[in-house]
């Protein structure tokens, strides 16, 4: 048998790749053209029917097919936002020319995200919505994220100005860990750093196919995660969209001078697709993104602890104790009461006046330094992706493609954190075939330089003075202070004094010696005493799916698939508690769906999937749908579905100091035993309301959902008005989320209002209690004469009967009332050669809750807008256009950059 096996492998290679040798082959060539303006009309699906030959129209509307079938055969034509046409060829001596007829037909477009299988959008079982290439390129919006923005139900949070992460349903946040994006089927997620860096790696602008959303629950067929969404993104493919393309964006922001000078955006895109032959193609991509980004200015005093605390009143001047949002380097509390106290004991004499000083404590802060002298705002993000597509058959295509990243960002997180040269790739190699699927992919990341602003400027204030000793800056404050009281000045006067003796020698901002010393700072890891950190994770992840539909004789339709991912930790004792070595943390999980027309205008389908990781126990997840059919363009849906996930490797692993004096540690038993969190330990909230309780460990556990949707989608008014409506109710079970607790620094016990001293760690918890959410959205897409189309969308996220555990915070983050409007044109005037479209958004206030601040937000509307001017010949397009035309700055996450207007000229050659 052995002996055997070679010769077998080699008889089905040699069958895979000359099975077309033994039919008698012809070719059909033609062009497609535009039925009205005659130009032509490129990546057109081209296909014989009853047969599986295809291809695609080129950049000029060329084709080329292969025909093995006897003449005449009919030739299927078809391409989103054209007419389906059947052009019968009687031969291959006489070329065939298609006039393409346009339409704008509303809810025709299929998507495959819902059920991972072809599905017309009408009858999906769940809300899904979908952007193509040409709403992309027809939208005002400067980057395909920014499209994401103005979908219903979607919040983005923009930490910075390449990063921006998209949630639905709630819970949004930078790196929203509960939102899932796949690109080209891989988990975008840095496996370290644990968000989605699609903003910073992925596909390029000219390479995105199309996007599709799943608001909701979605674990059932894409795994852990995606418990409030997931997006997926698809490149375009080379045998479709051939030949040279670029496009070149020049903007400038901060126009009005206020924030920062007036500076220019810069954003290129280059993409080059050839097809080698009818078996061979490949694709280049590449995009350059170079600005001053959007500064943090936020300086309010901030007072409480991460996400227990809020903007107070105070300044500098005014607060001793102050510590500004976008300010470093004064997170730090100190009790001045101790060095005066240790000045009454050595010079007696003024015991009995520092006693009347110290009868309670004296809260100071060191002097911090402002974001904008901190934080770089030159953004840099070069993007470079690649792929090789060979058809093996007809219907199976092997693909080996790779996405690679740097740059440098800002990220919110538990802190303000600088990604400076950040580097993420992703490399994979697949086999898809009509009826199955292998794909195998890793993730490689690696930190650079970079690293944590609160972090650092604490160790850069400690390495110019540090805060302790008998010289020390608290003692040298402390000594001012109390001379100045002995002088007679007012309190405030007294701190001011005492600020000004202790910052002698501090480096000023922007000069020869502040940047010598943050230079070298910020090179130290975290855990020497400086602020960087290091992370070279790795994901790697093998997965597989088939339809068995087929092989049962279209029984009913099954589809089943498995995976197996494997992250490595590796961060150096920077990030994790990996200073030993690297951490290898496995999960794998497997799917089965049934989906069966049961009667006529009734389908429904059946799906679960379980799911394994090694430090937690497995979970099954369920969802079943149903889709009724009222008329031929309209649906009304049911579904149950449920989601889950397990702990990111941050959640689990995590080991960071971060600014305030609190460090970060994940909610596995390791960091319980290894910080001793069952002994001596309180929690925050219940030394703050001077009714001290003792922290006790529980199993920290996944996180699940449930959710219950119903909705309508359907065509109304001889199909020009599409109608879009759901409704939810979530319900999620073992909420993780954050507390933080206080350990006795010293073995002393710890006073009952005491949250100043001791040892504060931010530890990760499961809620007991149930976190219940429900929401509703509303759209209307009409087309109206003439090719104008506006659109309108409503959404509405809520949570209710919030759980009462002491120190419970949701991280929410949702406004109540959100709205789109859209109106536009994509080709009006003589040849339809002109364009437009204009988008308004509206969300009204709402209370952020995150790790770094929590605070108010107030209510915030853009206006967007573009024109465009078509050149045919070249098959360019030029456009003018505008993001935020009002420049009405705005926030959506507390300690994030201001978001001003962004103003643009682009031309973009081959992309329409």
């Amino acid at each position: 048998m052995k002996k055997r096996f070679p010769y077998l492998c080699t008889l089905v290679f040699i069958n895979l790749f000359t099975i077309s040798a033994f039919a008698q082959n012809n070719t059909v060539s033609g062009k497609v053209q535009d039925f009205t303006s005659k130009d032509a009309v490129t990546a057109v699906s081209v296909t014989v029917k009853g047969a599986s030959a295809g291809t695609f129209t080129d950049d000029k509307g060329n084709f080329k097919i292969t025909i093995t079938q006897a003449f005449p055969v009919t030739l299927v034509i078809s391409s989103v936002g054209y007419q389906l046409q059947e052009v019968t060829v009687a031969d291959a001596a006489t070329p065939v020319l298609i006039a393409f007829k346009p339409t704008n037909a509303l809810g025709q477009e299929v998507v495959v995200s819902a059920t991972k299988v072809a599905t017309r959008i009408l009858e999906s079982p769940v809300s899904i919505e979908r952007v193509s290439a040409a709403a992309i390129r027809n939208a005002p919006a400067a980057s395909y994220y920014d499209v994401v923005g103005t979908l219903k139900g979607v919040d983005v949070v923009t930490a910075s100005l390449t990063f921006k992460t998209p949630t639905t349903r709630g819970f949004a946040g930078s790196g929203n860990t509960r939102f899932t994006q796949l690109v080209d089927g891989m988990d975008n997620q840095a496996p370290g750093l644990n968000f989605s860096v699609g903003s910073v790696i992925g596909l390029t602008q000219l390479d995105v196919d199309n996007m599709e959303l799943l608001p909701g629950a979605s674990s059932a067929l894409y795994g852990p995660g995606g418990m409030n969404g997931t997006l997926l993104i698809n490149s375009k493919n080379p045998f479709k969209y051939q030949g040279l393309s670029f496009e070149v964006k020049e903007s400038i922001k901060h126009v009005d001078g206020k924030e920062q000078d007036p500076s220019f955006y810069h954003n290129w895109n280059v993409r080059w697709a050839k097809k080698v032959s009818e078996k061979l193609a490949f694709k280049i991509t590449t995009e350059l993104v170079q600005a001053k980004d959007w500064v943090g200015d936020d300086y309010r005093n901030y007072k409480g602890l991460a996400v227990a605390g809020s903007p107070s009143f105070g300044t500098r001047a005014s607060d001793p104790n102050y510590n500004g949002i976008n300010v470093y380097g004064d997170e730090t509390h100190i009790d001045m009461t101790r060095g005066l106290k240790g000045i009454a004991a050595a010079a007696p004499f003024l015991a009995p006046y520092i006693n009347t000083l110290t009868t309670s404590p004296i809260m100071i802060t060191r002097t911090g330094y402002k974001e904008k002298d901190v934080l770089s705002p030159n953004t840099v993000n070069f993007k470079l992706g690649g792929a090789v597509h060979y058809k093996i058959t007809p219907r199976t295509e092997a693909i080996l493609e790779g996405f690679w990243g740097t740059g440098n960002t800002i990220y919110t997180g538990s802190d303000r954190y600088s990604l400076k040269n950040l580097k993420v790739g992703q490399y994979k190699l697949e086999l898809n075939n009509k009826n199955w699927l292998l794909r195998a992919y890793t993730t490689q990341e690696d930190a650079g330089e970079s690293f944590n602003a609160s972090a650092t400027m604490a160790f850069f204030n400690e390495a110019w003075k540090p805060s302790g000793g008998s010289t020390g800056w608290v003692s040298q404050y402390a000594q001012a202070y109390l001379s100045s009281k002995l002088q007679g000045q007012t309190d405030a006067a007294a701190h001011t004094t005492a600020r000004a003796v202790a910052d002698v020698g501090r480096p000023a901002e922007g000069s020869p010696e502040f940047t010598k010393l943050f230079n070298t700072v910020r090179s130290i890891p975290i855990y020497k005493n400086g602020g960087l950190f290091v992370d070279k994770t790795s994901l790697y992840n093998v997965e597989g799916q088939y339809n068995l539909t087929s092989a049962i004789n279209n029984v009913a339709e099954v589809l089943v698939g498995g995976n197996y991912k494997r992250y490595l930790l590796n961060s150096e004792g920077t990030l994790f508690a990996d200073s030993a070595g690297k951490i290898g943390i496995n999960e794998y999980g497997g799917y089965l769906q049934v989906a069966k027309q049961v009667i006529e205008r009734l389908k429904i389908t059946l799906s679960g999937r379980y799911d394994k990781n090694q430090n937690f126990k497995g979970r099954f997840t369920p969802r079943a749908t149903a889709v009724i059919k009222l008329t031929d363009n309209s649906n009304f849906r049911l579904s149950y579905q449920t989601a889950y996930r397990f702990p990111s490797t941050q959640q689990q692993w995590i080991d960071l100091q971060v600014g305030g004096g609190i460090r970060l540690v994940g909610g596995i038993p390791y960091f319980v035993n290894k910080y001793n969190l069952g002994s001596g330990t309180y929690t925050y909230e219940s030394l703050q309301a001077h009714a001290p309780v003792l922290y006790k460990p529980v199993d920290f556990k996944p996180e699940t959902v449930t959710s219950f949707e119903a909705g309508y989608k359907g065509l109304l008014f001889n199909g020009k008005l599409l109608v879009d409506l759901y409704g939810y109710l979530g319900r999620y079970n073992d909420f993780i989320y954050r507390k933080v607790l206080v350990q006795s620094a010293n073995n002393s016990a710890i006073q009952a209002s005491d949250t100043t001293n001791g040892r504060k760690y931010s530890v990760v918890v499961n809620n007991t209690e149930k976190v219940k959410t429900l929401g509703y959205g509303i759209g209307l897409d009409y087309n109206l004469a003439r090719n104008y189309t506006i659109g309108f969308n409503l959404s509405s996220d809520e949570l209710k009967d919030l759980p009462t555990t002491p120190g419970f915070y949701s991280y929410f983050n949702a406004p109540k009332v959100r709205i789109n409007v859209s109106f536009g044109n994509s080709g009006f005037g003589p040849k339809k050669l002109y364009g437009f479209s204009v988008a308004y958004k509206y969300q009204d206030g709402f209370y952020y809750q995150g790790d770094f601040a929590s605070g108010s937000i107030p209510a915030a509307q853009t206006l967007d807008a573009q024109f465009s001017f078509k050149l045919p010949k070249t098959r360019s397009i030029v456009k003018i256009g505008g993001n935020n035309l009002l420049n009405q700055y705005y926030i959506n996450a507390i300690g994030n950059a201001r978001v001003g207007g962004l103003y643009y000229l682009s031309f973009g050659y081959n992309i329409y």
